[in-house]
């Protein structure tokens, strides 16, 4: 039995009707949608002996990796908070964050939304947005630089759904952010520790300003300081 449910979901399309699929599991609760993914994730992980290459995750984190990340998440923190965000906000209002609301100030809260953050933000949403979903897409569509390209476009619009509950602007910015993301992955497609680098550090700082409660005396700073 273990064996055909991994002989069915290596098949090319199996990929579309699992991202099909994970939806229905939204009307259960929302976390549902992510949880299904990622166990098919790990079914197909586990019957390839873990092989962790063929999600992407082909070298080791090292230095350069760690700076490289750390530098690409200043670049996307910096261009987001000062130009995406403040265009975004002025269209559509302000972000709704009542979900993490109760970390201000709250240091056991803060903790364990970080781990949480870590392991199924960074290393789990990477996992399977981009070492899954997106990886299998280009393979089906041809596996060319325009199937990535479109696989990108295509999971971006998928993951931004994942955010609804931040509200219009938390969907666009979730949209762009993760189409960023995607084109990074597009040119390091052996190298998902570096995209898990850049949302761990990304989620990070964010968080850290919620804690702190300097969100949004941050983003005043900012547009000061321009």
């Amino acid at each position: 039995m273990k064996t055909k449910i991994y002989s069915y979901l290596n098949k090319p399309y199996a990929v579309v009707l699992i991202m099909l699929i994970a939806p229905i599991f939204g009307f259960i609760d929302r976390n549902f949608v992510f949880f299904f993914g990622l166990g098919v994730t790990f079914i197909i992980l586990k019957g390839s002996k873990f092989v962790w290459a063929r999600f992407g995750i082909g070298r080791k984190i090292t230095g350069k990796t760690v700076l490289k990340s750390l530098i690409i998440t200043l670049v996307l923190f910096f261009v987001f908070s000062i130009f995406i965000d403040p265009m975004l906000q002025e269209w559509l209002g302000e972000y709704d964050l009542s979900s993490i609301d109760d970390i201000r100030g709250n240091l056991v809260g803060y903790i364990i939304l970080m781990i949480i953050m870590w392991v199924f933000a960074a290393f789990g949403e990477e996992l399977l947005f981009r070492g899954y979903y997106m990886k299998a897409l280009a393979e089906l569509l041809g596996n060319n630089n325009k199937a990535w390209i479109l696989s990108a476009i295509i999971t971006s619009l998928y993951f931004r759904i994942s955010h609804a509950y931040q509200g219009l602007i938390g969907v666009v910015s979730v949209f762009l952010w993760s189409f960023t993301i995607s084109y990074i992955f597009n040119k390091n497609r052996n190298n998902l520790l570096l995209l898990v680098l850049i949302h761990g550090f990304y989620d990070s700082v964010g968080i850290t300003l919620i804690f702190l409660n300097k969100d949004l005396v941050f983003s005043e700073w900012l547009q000061q300081f321009l």
